[in-house]
């Protein structure tokens, strides 16, 4: 009878939390280059058998064995990178990636960050950033005399500078992908850290070896889809109730069990 009651709590607490991530997911529908996170779930069984544990002969009744739990717990919370729908902006410093592939940034510690594009500018050392202000690998100079940047889908960036009738190529955006994206750690600010789970950066051009294209003048929606989230947030209320109805259940035999006289 116990049992039934932590079973239905560990019920509800792994609903709380899948609440909570759609929730989140249904705020961020508009969010410029969301990616939307799912929840797994997993049965709860514990198994403590020591290798060096005695034997039942030597530790008596209450010795050996396995000890079994039940329940359900949360196995993974992992974030989908499905592509979100590109929006046309015009705007030279917005950059998307079409299919597979992060841009590489350098955070402050001199650390690695990944992002999937977005909104850029030039930064006080007059480098290439995001828009938090931190710069694009390779370091991408741009001139205070540039009148305009045009960045082609194969990542090379031309500049057009004051007095030049050619534009003047300043370098080449190279993308990175992994082996498991869904492992990203996110950092916020639309940035990701690499992770045991996501495996290392795998560098490649863009166009080229399975990775995207880059879209100048576009920047990529979330990938949230409204419709989907609700339905999931009214099975995750549902199964929440039923978890709920099972505790009360649970209490209401135990009252009973001790309002009996002997």
């Amino acid at each position: 009878m116990f049992d039934a009651l932590y079973i239905s709590a560990t019920g509800m607490q792994a609903q709380q939390l899948n609440v909570d991530t759609i929730a989140n997911n249904l705020a961020n529908v508009n969010t410029t280059g969301f990616k939307k996170s799912k929840i797994s779930f997993t049965d709860l069984m514990v198994r403590e058998a020591g290798r060096t544990a005695p034997s039942l002969e030597e530790a008596g009744i209450l010795g050996g064995g396995s000890r079994l739990g039940a329940g359900v717990g949360i196995a993974s919370t992992s974030k989908l990178f499905d592509m979100g729908d590109l929006k046309k902006t015009e705007s030279a410093f917005d950059i998307a990636i079409q299919g597979e592939g992060f841009l590489e940034v350098t955070m402050p510690d001199g650390s690695s960050a990944y992002t999937r594009g977005g909104t850029f500018k030039v930064n006080r050392d007059g480098l290439l950033a995001t828009s938090g202000g931190f710069p694009l690998k390779p370091n991408l100079a741009i001139p205070d005399n540039a009148q305009n940047m045009q960045i082609d889908s194969d990542g090379r960036v031309r500049i057009q500078v004051a007095g030049q009738a050619t534009p003047v190529e300043i370098g080449q955006l190279e993308l990175v992908r992994f082996t498991s994206p869904t492992g990203l750690m996110a950092q916020g600010d639309n940035l990701y850290r690499s992770s045991s789970n996501s495996g290392e950066a795998i560098s490649g051009k863009a166009a080229e070896d399975g990775m995207g294209n880059l879209a100048q003048g576009f920047l990529e929606g979330s990938n949230v889809k409204l419709t989907e989230e609700m339905v999931s947030l009214m099975v995750a209320q549902r199964v929440y109730e039923a978890n709920v109805k099972v505790m009360q259940a649970s209490d209401e035999m135990l009252g009973m069990i001790n309002g009996l006289r002997k």
